[in-house]
């Protein structure tokens, strides 16, 4: 199935296909692991059903909107902003259920990453006799799924790095007091962030320093009915972190901790914190330090994570970037002094000007009294 430009798309193409892509941003916070995915049916510019897919093992975006349209989906146009599977996993088929709908034609946004669906979903539309278009709005519902996308393709979680900092780029004082540099504004986009993501990794320094909880605590940002929380992970080499930490106090579900740690670390800390109920998960040392990639892919693997949001100290944040795993970078600015003897935002030991990493500058905006900037890294031209 070969892409289509916007301009071999009608009006009412672009009209239909922005509301399902509206639509799927209503599943930004609940769809975890599968994709977040919309669709509409219109037959004679009239909408016979719409829908979002909600939650993993719940009917997707297809059949809900089929079952709105009922009978008189015969002969109409769906758009769906995910091409429809083609495979049994928790549910049926959704190409299936288009097909025995008797539709006239799909309009599809993007291919399936899937390598289960992967264009197959498309071919058994137009197998069937069904008119099939794809590409129409394609980067706007890419950009609704980057980690699916990713863990699809590459077997790895997208990573978002979230910072925050004073004018003059520090995060703390030189004794670790950080409460608090942005504005609740900001705090409150911050909610969001871990909201939409599968886990929120720290390093051990920041729970040592600020013993956060790392989650979802602001009601307002989540769906009602919303019941989970994402993962929380701690990288802690020599497993300091103490047993009555918040992170290991506040529970929302059986095992909702992983700690990540050194196989060389103690033994007796490790079945302390496998008896309340945590994931210890023991890695050899690379050049002394966890080896932050074969992390990744275990959380792709593992526990089919899309979306990383790592909120951490300078040591870590700096490792992330200069090993080029940092997908998007969010930093908080506060319009605040914190003095040369702060904390700086990222260790990142460069020595030379050929050395810098230039960062591409995807949106910046005004969050109260601090400043949301929104970076990713400079691919090569």
């Amino acid at each position: 199935m070969s892409l289509m430009s916007s301009l071999s798309f009608s009006s009412e193409d672009h009209l239909y296909m922005s509301r399902a892509l509206q639509l799927a941003k209503q599943g930004l916070y609940t769809t975890e692991p599968n994709p977040r995915v919309g669709c509409v049916i219109v037959k004679e510019g009239r909408v016979l059903g719409e829908a979002w897919h909600q939650r993993a093992g719940e009917p997707h975006a297809e059949p809900l909107a089929l079952q709105q349209a009922g009978e008189q989906a015969r002969g109409a146009t769906v758009y769906v902003t995910l091409e429809p599977c083609s495979h049994y996993g928790k549910t049926p088929p959704c190409a299936d259920a288009l097909i025995k709908a008797d539709v006239a034609r799909v309009v599809v946004a993007m291919q399936d990453p899937n390598p289960l669906v992967a264009g197959q979903g498309l071919d058994k539309l137009q197998n069937a006799g069904i008119q099939v278009s794809c590409g129409l709005f394609a980067d706007q519902a890419a950009s609704l799924n980057p980690g699916f996308i990713k863990r699809m393709r590459l077997g790895l979680p997208f990573v978002r790095l979230k910072s925050a900092m004073s004018l003059d780029g520090r995060t703390a004082m030189q004794s670790g007091e950080s409460k608090w540099i942005t504005g609740p504004e900001a705090r409150t986009d911050v909610q969001r962030l871990r909201a939409r993501s599968s886990a929120v990794m720290t390093g051990i320094s920041s729970v040592l320093l600020d013993d956060p909880a790392l989650t979802v605590r602001d009601a307002s940002v989540l769906p009602q009915g919303r019941t989970y929380q994402p993962l929380r992970i701690v990288m802690d080499t020599h497993l300091r972190i103490p047993l009555t930490s918040r992170l290991l106090k506040v529970s929302t579900k059986p095992a909702d901790v992983l700690v990540v740690c050194s196989d060389q670390a103690d033994n007796t800390q490790r079945n302390a914190l496998q008896a309340l109920g945590v994931r210890v998960v023991p890695l050899a040392l690379v050049n002394n330090r966890l080896p932050l990639e074969s992390v990744l892919t275990i959380l792709a693997k593992d526990i089919q994570c899309n979306e990383l949001l790592v909120e951490t100290g300078a040591e870590l944040a700096g490792s992330f970037i200069q090993q080029g795993l940092v997908d998007e970078w969010v930093v908080y600015m506060a319009t605040t002094l914190l003095g040369s003897d702060a904390r700086p935002l990222v260790n990142l030991p460069l020595s030379s000007m050929s050395d810098q990493q230039r960062l591409v500058l995807k949106d910046m905006r005004q969050l109260g009294a601090d400043i949301r900037m929104t970076f990713s890294p400079q691919t090569e031209q």
